[in-house]
């Protein structure tokens, strides 16, 4: 939890900083349009990594399997997603590296052993 109160203060500072040098280094105009131009294209790519994700997953279950790895990639698009919606490069950049399947496999590593490490001292508890 620390971590998010950093990344919820400090990613947003370094957005902004990017934002006012890329608004006097190509102009106001254009920065807008990147902004813009980034939230649609990340729309329509976690729309479409997303169906494709489900279909996935129901696949998975179709077969009898669990879809652990089709939640993963699920978790990793609606973050990417979202962060593709919000404004600044930094987020935009991380926002396309978890919309795209190689670019994803480090941050579900990261999720694993997050809620492995939760799981181990007891803060999630599972029920079979």
């Amino acid at each position: 939890m620390r971590y998010l109160a950093l990344f919820i203060i400090v990613i947003p500072a370094i957005d902004i900083g990017f934002l006012l040098l890329s608004g006097k280094t190509i102009g106001f105009l254009p920065t807008v349009a990147f902004i813009i131009l980034t939230g649609v294209v990340g729309a329509y790519l976690a729309k479409r990594e997303g169906l494709q994700t489900i279909k996935k997953a129901q696949e998975q279950l179709a077969y009898g399997q669990l879809p652990g790895e089709s939640v993963l990639d699920g978790i990793c698009i609606l973050i990417g997603g979202t962060l593709l919606l919000t404004p600044g490069f930094i987020t935009d950049l991380f926002g396309f590296l978890l919309l795209f399947p190689p670019s994803r496999k480090p941050f579900k590593w990261l999720i694993i052993n997050a809620l492995r490490k939760r799981i181990q001292k007891g803060n999630i508890k599972i029920i079979k």
